[in-house]
């Protein structure tokens, strides 16, 4: 053992910076030990000194990890230059998220609740921004307040807008409607482009407490939305990596389109069951594979995942590139995925009667839907076909004998898993997970890309039997990480805070409801309740205020379990292909099956900092394809100005009400000086407008007929009118007895699983 590796023996990291570099410097959690052992800020000699770091390269690498540290808000420097632990200087760590109205929230790192930031404190700040706060006190309705003490990184290098001239002055107004500040352009950095084009501008000084920010004109797009720039200028707008570097493109030209034989060698040979994968029928990329037998008094179950761990690997371009990009991202008509085609559609996706490498669950499973066993290993398999959901519901639901026919030499195996699938939707049922019902939607486009019709997504039992046997292999995943301690990404999903939860009660005691659980509601307690009202008027309203009062879901070393599943323990393994974290635990298993631990090159710390970089690309993935999908939905209904609608509430805010259309699922606003003569208060816990001198209420989930009379698409808004108030709209002075409905702030954050 080398001077060095004796000098950190103390080191709780020790053996995974020996793997991971020839000379291994202290951990970030030594690192963070000895400042907290210290009770005070230090200098970096003192450190250096500390760990008896001597030579240059040492005391360079001892640099920059620690101005890593202060990037990731571990650590702060004072103006002194010294280091201090961020914890003990009881500052929050978290990501900015602006609102069009020039405030903002600032969402913890620790998934606490959202602090409020004031416009004026915004002014140094940009949606996506990561930065350091303290908190400030409450604002006059409550709220916690943040007031940042350092920016840790900026979020914005490039940004996407249409470009004015006023006066003599340039500047962009952003179509990322999250980023509230105009760019300024001086007039000799604005190239060719001219008043009213669609242009980038690359962010030469970012903004502070005293001056906006500055751009420079790097790309002009052109006046109007040709087909398609909607989804250029989410790309754009979000940074969404669309081009492969050409590091990646060299790593990847040695790949073929067949698994090689050596690559085979060693693992499990399961190509003579006759395991299926159940996609959509758009569907290119295919990560799972199933099969299920009778096994004693029970089944077996295999879920087979592709391996990408194979031949992504640690330390290369395209394992950089997939951590950089964190997801694929789904736009309507178009995919940017996180891995090249080569290995997305080719040797990673589970095609029809090709060799597939797989890490594989098997799992035995009781009558009554209880996983009584599982293992995990590598395996080499051969799709025997390539189902969609709507031939497997033909098969087990409807009993279509053509369909039977057709696939005959899997059908036993079919019938196998929607019988399990029986069990382990009861087993669901018992332990109390919630299962929301919410529309989801597509777009059919016609001719020049243009919307013909926006159609709800049907989900039949083949898409639930294959949900179930997902969440059973990430069940078992994560049990199996958390039992070996190793350091992996859990899917976390809180249940409600305090203060949702009390806004929530008092909202359910309009209606004569509870939430049973007391300050700590179980899963179960949201079940039982969902159940009671299912048959009720009301019963969307306060599915829709449920829903509101959870967290949303996100990735981290810390297993708090998943609140919406009712689970203890869950992660995500089943889609490697298009998620970074089911790599990262892929990873993991493996080094676990193959007895390698202590060649598992990943601290908690690595884990911390990968979960809040993927639970960020998941946002903003989430945000770049709504502001797509918003801007067709704009684009359609400009042609209809004019045209009346049936809608149903979504949203009351104190500035108007949301509607979305029935039959259309496009959503706009009733401003509150479109609702009638008269003074409408908001009531934030009720969720209510109320006429003052009319007693008209809007509430969440009520029915209206509007007009559509404005369509602004460089806003991507639409507004309505009301053409009429429908019955269950009420009228006159409320009573104890009659329906009080809820409403949400628009843009709330979607829940995941």
């Amino acid at each position: 053992m080398s001077t060095q590796n004796i000098r950190f023996t103390q080191d709780p990291q020790a053996e995974v910076e020996a793997q991971k570099y020839e000379r291994p410097i202290p951990s970030r959690d030594y690192i963070l030990q000895l400042l907290q052992e210290r009770g005070e800020p230090v200098g970096f000699e003192t450190v250096a000194q500390a760990f008896q770091l001597e030579d240059e390269n040492d005391l360079e690498a001892l640099r920059r990890r620690l101005k890593a540290m202060l990037r990731d808000g571990q650590l702060l420097q004072n103006r002194r230059g010294d280091f201090a632990v961020v914890d003990k200087l009881d500052l929050i760590r978290g990501r900015v998220i602006g609102h069009p109205d020039g405030f903002g929230f600032l969402v913890p790192d620790d998934g606490s609740d959202d602090l409020f930031i004031t416009p004026k404190r915004m002014r140094g700040l940009l949606h996506g921004d990561r930065v350091l706060v303290r908190e400030a006190g409450l604002d006059h309705r409550g709220r916690r307040e943040a007031a940042p003490v350092e920016v840790l990184e900026r979020a914005n290098t490039h940004v996407v807008g249409r470009l004015h001239l006023e006066h003599g002055i340039c500047f962009v107004v952003p179509s990322n409607k999250h980023l509230n500040q105009q760019i300024l352009v001086a007039a000799e950095d604005r190239g060719a482009a001219i008043e009213g084009q669609i242009v980038v501008v690359e962010l030469i000084e970012q903004p502070t407490w005293r001056s906006q920010p500055i751009g420079k004109v790097s790309e002009v797009l052109g006046e109007d939305m040709a087909p398609g720039m909607e989804i250029d200028i989410a790309l754009r707008s979000y940074e969404i990596p669309t081009e492969w570097p050409d590091a990646v493109t060299q790593e990847i030209a040695s790949l073929g389109r067949e698994v090689p034989e050596n690559a085979k060698v060693g693992r499990e040979d399961i190509r003579n069951l006759s395991l299926v994968t159940i996609d959509g029928e758009d569907a290119r990329d295919f990560d799972d594979a199933v099969y299920c037998e009778p096994k004693g008094r029970g089944w077996r179950l295999l879920v087979a995942i592709a391996d990408v761990s194979h031949y992504v690997l640690p330390g290369t371009a395209l394992e950089a590139e997939a951590i950089n990009r964190g997801n694929s991202v789904y736009f309507p008509g178009r995919v940017i995925p996180m891995l090249p085609e080569i290995l997305s559609n080719g040797l990673c996706s589970i095609n029809p009667q090709v060799d597939r490498l797989c890490m594989v669950c098997e799992m035995d499973i009781s009558t009554s839907g209880v996983v009584k066993d599982y293992r995990f290993f590598e395996g080499v398999m051969r799709s025997a076909a390539r189902l969609t959901y709507n031939e497997v519901a033909a098969m087990v639901v409807e009993r279509k004998a053509e369909t039977i026919q057709q696939y005959k030499n899997v059908f036993p195996h079919l019938e196998n898993l929607y019988a399990l699938y029986g069990a382990l939707r009861t087993q669901r049922d018992k332990r109390g997970a919630i299962d929301f019902e919410t529309t989801e939607t597509r777009i059919i486009f016609g001719e020049q890309r243009k919307i013909r019709e926006i159609v709800p997504v049907v989900r039949n039992d083949a898409h639930k039997l294959i949900e179930e046997m997902m969440i059973a292999a990430n069940v078992a995943a994560a049990d199996y990480l958390d039992k070996n301690e190793i350091p992996a990404l859990y899917r976390v999903h809180n249940g409600p805070t305090v203060e949702k939860l009390t806004d929530l009660r008092a909202f359910l005691a309009e209606f004569g409801l509870k939430l049973a659980g007391g300050e700590d509601p179980e899963p179960r307690h949201y079940a039982k309740l969902l159940g009671e009202i299912k048959d009720k008027p009301e019963a969307e309203l306060i599915q829709t205020v449920l829903l509101r009062s959870l967290s949303q879901a996100v990735y981290t070393p810390e297993n708090d379990g998943h609140f919406g599943l009712a689970f203890d323990a869950y992660t995500h393994f089943t889609s490697p292909i298009r998620r970074y974290p089911d790599l990262v635990v892929h990873r993991a298993l493996r080094a676990l099956v193959r007895g390698e631990r202590k060649k598992y090159a990943y601290s908690d710390n690595d884990m911390l900092s990968i979960g809040e970089h993927c639970s960020m690309t998941e946002r903003r993935a989430d945000d770049a394809t709504r502001d797509a999908m918003d801007w067709l939905k704009c684009e359609y209904m400009r042609g209809k100005v004019g045209e009346e609608y049936e809608g149903r509430i979504t949203g009351v805010t104190n500035f108007g009400i949301f509607v979305i259309l029935k039959d259309v699922y496009v959503e706009g606003l009733v401003h509150i000086t479109g609702l009638g003569k008269d003074y409408f208060h908001f009531d934030s816990v009720k969720h209510r407008l109320s006429g003052e001198r009319t007693g008209r209420m809007y509430r969440l989930a009520d029915t209206v007929r509007v007009k559509v009379v404005r369509v602004n698409l460089d806003d991507k808004k639409i507004d309505f009118e009301l053409a009429g108030v429908a019955d269950s709209v009420e009228k006159g002075e409320p009573k104890s007895e009659k329906r009080e409905g809820g409403g949400a702030r628009r843009g709330k954050r979607r829940k995941r699983r």
